[in-house]
């Protein structure tokens, strides 16, 4: 049985922050994929499980879908409430993947947007199997940043490497095909992906690395030899005065 890391539903609350202001959000590319291969529409009724701030649900609240939005987490669920009161069909929900207190089959997809590597998989995977109503679909998202694309994202993944905590231990890369078929019904499941990217001048830069659940904090031994290592780096990179993260943006998606 797959366990998360002991924090996982807490380790992001002092990030809260600079995630709502840097993290990627999801290309329009994830719905026209979702539209042409499971029938997504305006009228889909989608569980965001791990909802964090907002990110993932604000995707699909723009195309009308109704969305709940389940996050354990206080401080992202509030900022969540907060982003998108203007959308009356967001309804937020403080509970977790394994047991997410929503009714039984009354979804017809479950979302996880940077979040299912957080979850008990067997423990989610019969709660998403409980709450999805017949034929539904379970949609798992990740903006995967390009590690050697580019001269800078060679660099940053090297100095993540170099003075991030855990940063081995919590990848969302852990996640493979592989690790998938277990989840999914018969092992079948679809990959998609589509390209995202985001420029950063240097304090965005600064912010996106402090969104990571792996970043030394400013009372960390590691932290004021990373910054200057981030500086070097965006100084050596930067045009315009700016530096791009690239992107795959991943999309999972079959029955369980």
């Amino acid at each position: 049985m797959h366990q998360p890391p002991a924090n996982s539903t807490t380790r992001f609350s002092n990030r809260v922050e600079n995630y709502v202001r840097f993290r990627p959000s999801y290309p329009e590319g994830v719905l026209q994929i979702l539209q042409e291969e499971t029938s997504l529409t305006a009228d889909s009724v989608i569980a965001d499980i791990g909802s964090g701030t907002g990110i993932s649900a604000e995707l699909f609240l723009r195309h009308g879908a109704e969305v709940f939005g389940v996050e354990p987490n206080a401080e992202m669920r509030h900022a969540a409430e907060a982003h998108l009161v203007r959308y009356s069909n967001f309804h937020s929900i403080a509970a977790r993947a394994e047991e997410t207190t929503l009714p039984a089959a009354s979804v017809d997809y479950v979302v996880a947007g940077q979040a299912f590597h957080w979850f008990d998989r067997d423990l989610a995977r019969k709660e998403f199997a409980r709450i999805l109503r017949p034929v539904g679909w379970v949609v798992l998202l990740w903006n995967t940043r390009r590690i050697d694309s580019t001269p800078f994202l060679r660099e940053y993944e090297s100095i993540l490497q170099t003075f991030a905590t855990d940063y081995r231990d919590v990848r969302h890369n852990h996640i493979d095909p592989n690790v998938l078929k277990t989840f999914f019904a018969d092992s079948q499941f679809t990959i998609r992906k589509t390209f995202n990217e985001q420029r950063f001048d240097f304090a965005g830069l600064k912010g996106r690395l402090l969104s990571s659940s792996y970043a030394p904090t400013e009372n960390h031994p590691n932290y004021q030899p990373m910054i200057r290592a981030l500086n070097q780096a965006f100084e050596a990179h930067q045009q315009g005065d700016h530096v791009s993260f690239e992107y795959d943006t991943e999309i999972y998606f079959g029955h369980v």
